[in-house]
């Protein structure tokens, strides 16, 4: 009857959709994810960044010692 196949036809697109949804959350949760992860990156870069010009200015303010064949 062509009832019966509008009735399959909803229940596989039902499916299909289900599917998809699972697999949109699934995405969202890994996109999250990554985000937090640069997040993280990018602070601790930051941080290393701070250092490393702190550390340079440190040591282009002390005197420069002599060469070692003086």
């Amino acid at each position: 009857m062509p009832g019966d196949d509008v009735a399959l036809l909803i229940a596989e697109l039902e499916l299909r959709i289900s599917e998809q949804d699972k697999v949109i959350a699934d995405l969202n949760e890994m996109v999250v994810a990554q985000w937090r992860k640069i997040d993280g990156l990018e602070r601790r870069f930051g941080e290393l960044r701070d250092e490393f010009d702190a550390a340079a200015q440190a040591r282009s303010d002390a005197p420069e010692p002599p060469p070692p064949h003086y």
